[in-house]
């Protein structure tokens, strides 16, 4: 029986052409499901897991933003980190229509258009950082810096840090 051959995603691709290093994790779903379960299904620590959002401001651009799984998004940091007086949330039907992704397949890396785009600051203490593969079911670990490279952007401090 011949091996299923593997099928690239869209940021798969585009790493591949820029000709940055990736590991390529896959997991069994169908569905949506959060970052939080991916990394428990895949074992992999919280910290170096990273979530993309997309935003919407009061210019009526589109602005992504990739923070840890765990930590949420600071509407009024990400807002100030792009030049905007606020931003909030698309709706998740409006996803695709943006993106070209769906919700839980969404990456910063190969969407529909270029949108301004932050990464967390918190990503740069990390060796590598694993983001969504641009489907269900796939996750791409790389280097911070690759993730910026490849997307575009620039990093800031976009989260609600909880003060222990």
């Amino acid at each position: 029986m011949a091996k299923q051959k593997e099928i690239k995603t869209n940021a798969m691709r585009i790493l591949e052409t820029m000709k940055i290093p990736f590991r390529h994790y896959t997991y069994e779903c169908d569905e949506f499901i959060d970052g939080l379960q991916i990394a428990d299904k895949l074992s992999l620590p919280y910290e170096k897991v990273y979530k993309t959002l997309v935003t919407v401001g009061n210019s009526r651009n589109y602005f992504v933003f990739v923070i840890p799984i765990a930590d949420e998004l600071d509407l009024k940091a990400a807002a100030k980190s792009v030049g905007e007086k606020s931003v909030e949330m698309i709706h998740v039907k409006d996803i695709n229509a943006v993106t070209g992704y769906i919700r839980g397949g969404c990456t910063a890396v190969g969407m529909k258009k270029q949108y301004v785009t932050r990464i967390d600051s918190s990503a740069r203490v990390q060796e590598t950082v694993i983001v969504s593969g641009g489907r269900i079911g796939s996750q791409l670990e790389l280097s911070p810096q690759d993730l910026a490279k490849a997307a575009r952007a620039e990093f800031a401090d976009l989260t609600r840090r909880s003060s222990c």
